[in-house]
């Protein structure tokens, strides 16, 4: 009898410990994938603002325009966005006397279980900048 209950606890124990295994697994690849969904996310309004900028008098757009505009989905309409996990918060600067406005793009999770990396874009290049402790900028590597 001793030697039943001693192995259901070990077989108890052993569960316990896969159980958990499996959620930090899950809640790393969900992290994954948001960071991945976050990066097509800044691809995507990279290229709507080029478009953009191209058809409307060399500048660029807010969200809520892209979203009106239905050049966005109505997922980037809150205010800030909550896409996939990440924050995304997107900065015009406004047109000068000359060639047309700027924008930066970041996105960050909105905590340590939805991502880790934080992002960075802007107008001028359009490379993805990454940061995996801090909010990212043009000073960061590439992604």
């Amino acid at each position: 009898m001793i030697v039943a209950g001693a192995l259901l606890l070990a077989l108890v124990g052993a569960f316990v410990i896969i159980s958990l295994l499996l959620v930090r697994l899950h809640n790393a690849a969900e992290r994954a994938g948001n960071e991945a969904a976050t990066i097509q996310n800044l691809k995507t309004i990279s290229a709507v603002e080029a478009q953009y900028f191209s058809t409307h008098n060399r500048t660029f757009a807010t969200l809520d325009q892209l979203v009106r505009e239905q050049m966005l989905s109505s997922k980037f309409a809150k205010n800030p966005p909550v896409a996939d996990g990440y924050v995304l918060t997107l900065s015009l600067t406004p047109k000068p006397p000359g060639p047309g406005s700027s924008y930066t793009l970041t996105a960050n999770p909105v905590d340590n279980s939805t991502g880790h990396n934080h992002f960075y874009l802007d107008s001028s290049s359009n490379e993805i900048h990454v940061n995996a402790g801090r909010q990212s900028g043009p000073g960061d590597p590439p992604w």
